[in-house]
Order: structure tokens, then sequence, then C-alpha cells
């Protein structure tokens, strides 16, 4: 069944009001006084998309890139340092990231934003000698 546009369009204003960057003020309301579509969205997580409205996309087979494999490789070396877990990975990029960042990077690159938030927020790294090593390679590449 393809949902119509006005389902379609009613569900994304729905979701875009409830986005905190908006500020829009969301009190506390009674559960009688929600209705179906807001219980929805707000109880949505980001990365819960199965059975979602749509446009259909084509499916492509698709090498890893060599920085996906590299970011791949790192997450798991982290894991066996005892940095993370599967789990607090999974969660981290897939649920804390917040729609925005999960719908507008990619695979890999919400694997390498969660891994540099991980190394900044269990202090193995400052903000400062993160954002230099970035200079660093960044100037490598110019």
């Amino acid at each position: 069944m393809t949902p119509d546009r006005k389902k379609v369009m009613q569900h994304i204003n729905i979701g875009c009001q409830l986005q905190p960057s908006l500020h829009l003020p969301q009190h506390a309301p009674f559960p009688d006084l929600i209705d179906n579509a807001h219980f929805r969205a707000y109880t949505r997580a980001v990365h819960d998309v199965g059975g979602e409205p749509d446009v259909p996309i084509q499916w492509e087979e698709k090498e890893e890139e060599v920085w996906e494999h590299n970011t791949f490789i790192t997450c798991e070396v982290l894991a066996w340092r005892g940095v993370w877990n599967a789990e607090e990975r999974r969660r981290r990029q897939n649920v804390d990231v917040g729609q925005t960042q999960y719908l507008g990077l990619s695979y890999y690159g919400r694997w390498l934003l969660t891994a540099a938030r991980i190394l900044v927020d269990k202090q193995y790294i400052t903000n400062s000698e993160l954002s230099d090593k970035m200079n660093e390679v960044r100037k490598r590449y110019e």
C-alpha cells in the first residue's frame, strides 16, 4: 500500500514540530489530549524506520571504501580495548545522534562521529587534541 502525499506530509510535519531545535513549548499533556499521530511521533526512535511512509529507492550494491573499512576496524579495536561495547556503540550512533545527523550522515559516518564523541566524552582525548589531529590530517590532503 502506497501512502498518500497528505498522510506523509502530516507525519513529517508532526515530527518536525517535536524537534528540540525548534524550541516550541511542549507542555506535558494529559494522555487523553494526545491523538494517535502525536503519540506515534513522540514514541518513535530516530532509527526505527520500519514501516514508515517513504518513496521507493533503488537498491545498489556498493564496495566499502577504504575510510569505511578503516572506521570499522577502529571501532572494533576500541571495543577490544574496552572503550565501549557493541550495544553502547549502536545506541550512541543510532538513537543519540538525533534525526538530522542520523538521516544526514552515511552509515560509517555515524560510526566515525560516535567514536570521536565517545573518546572525548570518556576523556581518552580532549576536544583540542581531536581538533589538532583533524587539522593535521586535513593539511596532509590539501
